[in-house]
């Protein structure tokens, strides 16, 4: 497709800069520009896709159409200088992204504005290609640019890229240099007056973000309140943003029409030119970050809350122009937020008649907070700072910021972003903040709504509980009738039985504890049961929107691999016509019928040598497809259906050249895998911005700490600095230093040193980082709790003490250290967190392992004290260390629970179904149930099974397609809730078998358990004596155990026999228990 530029577009807007210009000394907005001779726009590499658009970009797109990078334009007064590349490019617009993979030549596209019809001669200066001598280009533009003493330029703009660079080396030869004059205010007034075709990019813009607010979000919103469902606010926000389509290749999936052909005028949308600003943003009063009015805020990972206050803001962009609305929604509001919010359309409604031709910013500003004062004076502190901006191609251009201290000029054509809002109220202890935003445009008598609707208290305002102060109100959702538990004030008639006349008070207490634990066991059956249905409803509205599995897209790819570029590379070797091992390009040349043919070492599978007779066979086999090659059997090939080389031999009598061509094909293959596996494990590894150090103070210091993972050289204590962005350790001899940005930490822990022989800080990393020469997603400096350099053999006053006084006082001297270890690095933790606050904007806080919910595990190779936090679940004492995000979970399997066994098993299946499981083995049977209450306690859905399942083929099946996988029903196949159903172990064995259960305990399981079998003979011996004193999962319970002596007293005394015979009667009943345990087909209760 041939890029076309609007030569006449261009030269109208050429004509507009030189007439502002000319007139700048006349004219405040442009006075920026009245003294410079000319205006130098630099344009470098592309921008990321996450950075805002720059002042520059939209500049050039505004006056060419499109995005040229890599190009230079002087403006004089008489005359335009383009320099620009000769190389192909990418075609960049923000008008149609069909052309976005179209190749280009810049000069030639440029080389259309030189036509008739310009106000001023235009030059194109083209740069020479790679490999071509260099043309005068660069030294004309220099030149013309350095015949000028005063130039305007985006003077806070940084560029990159090869011009640029060659560009600053020749302007820091020159002498004497221009001055340069921050242009950007002028900038800003060149684009600020929409023409025609603007406004009406800017109307679809805004209607596109009115109808996705009306027609998705806000009946979305109602749906989440309405049912209370448990969904975050990214998870909503991601959801939003969906609605304009996603994916790629053939699972990709078009706009949302059910929603955008519910607006007006959206028929004969581009959706190519169609998308966000910026990620919805949803808040709530659970938002961990509190509310936030700013554009930069972000819809955290938090829940979304079912009350208070939702604060929602969306921003469209349609051929590069913006628009932008926020609203408030409430929950059961108070009287005083009723009031608050019909202030605020209020004050929009008071607003928008003075937003005309003429008007100057300030005034504005100041009319917004006199009408405040005159209706709610004690709102004033919490009124926002600036009542909007001026809106474009720019999101925020603050040169037109509405503002007390801005005297710009509003002119009619304008588009402005207003944003009115209060921040920091409170209600009955809780702070939440309102926002009324809209897009508007300026006209002569008043400025007009781009962005319209959802304002009303019927549409902005939920009523969930019908009945207020008495008076039943109408609810915007209808309110759910809490469940009645009736509580049965009567004890169950078995709990009073007696048994010879006396009252059984052990029984008693431990019925008591029995109804307590199946209270407990209850509970937990009901909350797990709500979380899998609530598991099961996410995965089918997640993946029913997504899209199908990772399987089928992702994964292993074909690579090309590309010996050499032409026949002119290869080596002199290659003309002998023999077998020739190329290492640098990674190739053996073979010959083929005279032919020097290269394969890379990567086609190449093995290489073997058979001696027969007097000759040497070499056989080279190569990798093709249907191939039973283990785990290399799935690899892909570009055309599977074509003829492949399965080997090829060569016979020769020289047996010691074939014995070396051999070893070196061997020793290449070993070496490329190696250093694809190496480049494989470094491939989530970043690269770390610069630190910035503290300037102006010395930086806060925690000395005498060592790191992990240890430095090179000999172990000695260094010191941990807090700096403007990170964290820096400094080595005591100065030659070694590790720094890690506030950006990349996910997680902060502080480990106290009660009950452990270390006081740990530890950085849990967003991604990995190099440490000499190993990657590391965790850091963590410590401090040994033990005094080393105290000798208590050799304390003095023991020659003058006698008894336990010194032992006293060191003990108190011990503990009196700790303490004093456990403040100061704690200090020191909570001011890394308000550091990283400040840094990123982020909430960051130090989480605190709690060691009376730790429980023992094996999730590595030894077993370890596994402690849970706010967060996560960690061990952080020795490495390698463990940091789980809880919030990263999908589910917990529990395996190996069957009775008899003394240790189970926990895999922790996570949210991107991608990443391995995790296996936390050996854990004791007797903190099965605390590890339950506390996975039920953090909203982890768990379920229970006899047997280890083999997850290898199971994650594979899910991933081949997730959507699927929860349509037959999801987790279901593990059980479901645990203690939620009795099934027959027939029917758990069925739907075990479906993923290849391992049926029997494996061996290294039971070896495990050995380990740790202390005293089982005892525990058997003692409990021979009597049956009461077994334990009653071994047996029958006190209810049916009372029933029996019932019966069997009743049949004595009918047989005439008494009581006598109570001791004869055991053995019976003994043998009968244990006959009952063997034979028994329904499995207890834990």
């Amino acid at each position: 497709m041939q890029v076309q530029l609007n030569v006449v577009l261009f030269n109208q807007r050429l004509q507009a800069i030189l007439k502002a210009w000319n007139t700048a000394p006349n004219d405040s907005d442009y006075s920026s520009i009245s003294d410079v001779q000319a205006l130098l726009l630099t344009s470098g590499d592309p921008a990321g896709e996450d950075e805002p658009i720059r002042k520059g970009t939209a500049f050039q797109t505004w006056l060419l159409g499109y995005e040229f990078p890599s190009t230079f334009i002087l403006f004089q007064r008489d005359r335009v200088y383009v320099l620009c590349s000769a190389s192909k490019g990418v075609a960049l617009t923000m008008f149609s992204h069909n052309v976005s993979d179209e190749p280009f030549f810049a000069a030639k596209i440029l080389s259309q504005i030189k036509g008739s019809g310009s106000p001023v001669p235009v030059d194109v200066l083209i740069q020479a290609k790679a490999k071509e001598p260099p043309t005068d280009a660069l030294p004309k533009f220099l030149q013309a640019y350095a015949t000028h003493s005063r130039v305007g330029a985006l003077t806070k703009e940084s560029q990159s890229g090869k011009l640029v660079e060659e560009w600053n080396k020749a302007i820091s030869e020159l002498e004497p240099k221009p001055t340069l004059i921050d242009m950007a205010p002028a900038v800003s007034a060149f684009m600020a007056v929409k023409d025609e075709d603007e406004l009406k990019s800017m109307r679809a813009a805004a209607n596109l973000t009115s109808t996705l607010l009306a027609h998705h979000v806000v009946l979305k919103l109602e749906t989440i309140l309405d049912r209370e469902a448990k969904i975050s606010h990214e998870a909503f926000a991601t959801q939003i943003e969906s609605r304009l389509g996603y994916g790629e290749g053939e699972t990709a999936k078009g706009p949302d029409m059910k929603v955008w052909s519910k607006g007006r005028g959206l028929t004969d949308v581009d959706w190519s030119s169609t998308e966000f600003c910026y990620t919805p943003i949803i808040q709530s009063q659970s938002t961990s970050t509190g509310y936030d009015l700013s554009p930069a805020a972000e819809s955290s990972s938090d829940d979304i809350a079912h009350k208070g206050v939702f604060l929602v803001a969306l921003g469209m962009r349609y051929k590069g122009y913006c628009a932008n609305l926020g609203r408030s929604f409430i929950v059961d509001p108070s009287k005083e937020q009723e009031a608050i919010y019909h202030l605020l359309t209020s004050l929009q409604g008071e607003i928008i008649q003075h937003l005309k031709e003429g008007a100057v910013a300030r005034d504005v500003y100041q009319r917004a907070l006199t009408f405040i004062k005159e209706k709610k004076p004690e709102l004033e502190k919490h009124f926002v700072k600036n009542v909007g901006h001026g809106m474009g191609m720019e999101f925020r251009d603050s040169t037109y910021l509405l503002s007390s201290k801005n005297g710009r000029t509003l002119r009619s054509g304008m588009v402005f972003n207003l944003v009115l809002g209060f921040q920091d109220l409170e209600e009955n202890g809780k702070k939440y903040s309102l926002q009324l935003v809209d897009t508007v445009q300026i006209n002569n008598e008043k400025a007009v709504f781009l962005t319209t609707g959802i304002k009303l208290d019927k549409d902005t305002m939920f009523f969930l509980n019908q009945e207020v102060n008495g008076e039943a109100k109408q609810s915007g959702a209808p309110a759910k009738k809490p469940p009645v538990t009736k509580v049965n004030g009567n004890a169950s008639p078995t709990k009073n039985k007696m048994a010879g006349g006396k009252v059984l008070r052990n029984k008693t207490r431990s019925a008591a504890q029995e109804e307590m634990n199946q209270s407990t066991a209850t509970k937990i059956a009901e909350h797990q049961r709500e979380l899998h249905g609530r598991l099961q409803t996410n995965g089918l509205a997640r993946y029913s929107e997504s899209g199908g599995g990772t399987g089928r897209n992702e994964g292993k790819g074909w690579k090309r691999f590309q010996s050499y570029k032409g026949e002119a590379a290869l080596p002199k070797e290659a003309e002998n016509l023999r077998i020739y091992i190329d290492r640098k390009a990674q190739t053996i040349i073979f010959p083929i019928h005279g032919f020097a043919v290269p394969f890379h070492i990567n086609t190449i599978k093995n290489v073997s040598k058979n001696d027969e007779g007097d000759f040497t066979y070499l056989r080279v086999n190569f990798q093709t497809p249907g191939q039973l090659a283990g785990k290399k059997e799935d690899t892909p090939f570009e055309d599977p259906d074509a003829t492949f080389i399965r080997s090829i031999t060569y016979r020769s009598p020289d047996g010691h050249r074939f014995d070396s061509i051999s070893k070196q094909i061997t020793d290449l293959k070993k070496e490329v895998n190696k250093r694809e596996q190496q480049k494989k494990e470094m491939a989530d590894v970043i690269e770390q911005d610069v630190l910035v150090e503290v300037k102006g103070r010395r930086p806060v210091k925690l000395p005498e700490v060592f790191i992990r993972p240890a430095l090179d050289g000999k172990r000695l204590p260094g010191e941990v600095e807090i700096h403007q962005n990170g964290l820096r350790y400094q080595s005591p001899m100065g030659s070694q230093r590790v720094d890690v940005l506030f950006s990349n930490v996910k997680h902060l822990f502080f480990q106290p040193c009660d009950h452990e022989l270390l006081v740990i800080i530890h950085v849990h990393l967003k991604a990995p980082i190099i440490i000499g020469k190993k990657k590391a997603h965790d850091v963590q400096f410590f401090r040994e709790a033990s005094d080393v350099q105290f000798d208590e053999t050799g304390n003095r006053k023991r020659k003058y003490r006698y008894g336990d006084e010194d032992e006293l006082e060191l003990e108190q001297q011990e503990r009196k250290r700790r303490q004093m270890l456990n403040k100061e690095f704690r200090l020191f933790s909570e001011k890394i967190a308000e550091a990283a606050t400040a840094s990123t904007g982020d909430t960051l806080e130090p989480d605190i392992p709690f060691r009376e919910l730790s429980f023992e595990g094996v999730p590595f190779r030894t077993n370890v004290r596994l402690q849970p936090t706010t967060e996560c679940l960690v061990h952080l004492s020795d490495p390698p260390f463990l940091v789980v995000t809880l919030a990263d979970i999908e589910m917990a399997s529990l395996e190996r629970v069957q009775f008899g066994l003394k240790q189970f098993d926990m895999v922790l299946i996570f949210k991107d179904f991608t990443k391995t499981p995790l296996h936390i083995n050996s854990i004791p049977s007797a903190q099965l149930d605390d590890v339950k209450n506390w996975l039920d306690s953090v909203d982890i859905p768990l379920s229970e099974g006899p047997v280890n399942l083999n997850w290898g083929p199971i994650m594979k099946t899910i991933n081949e397609d997730p959507y699927e996988f929860f349509q037959q029903g999801g987790w279901t196949f593990l059980g479901g809730a645990p203690g939620a159903e009795e099934s027959d172990p027939d029917d758990a064995s069925q739907s075990e078998s479906e993923f290849e259960g391992e049926v029997s305990v494996s061996e290294s399981s039971e070896d495990s358990e050995s380990d740790y079998d202390d005293g089982s003979d005892a525990s058997e011996d003692e409990g021979s004596g009597s049956d009461f004193g077994s334990d009653d999962s071994d047996g029958d319970d006190w209810d049916e155990l009372e029933r029996k002596a019932a019966r069997a007293d009743k049949k004595h005394v009918e047989t005439g026999k008494g009581h006598d015979s109570d001791d004869s009667d055991r053995p019976k009943q003994k043998s009968g228990a244990k006959t009952k345990t063997k034979t028994k087909t329904k499995p207890k209760k834990r």
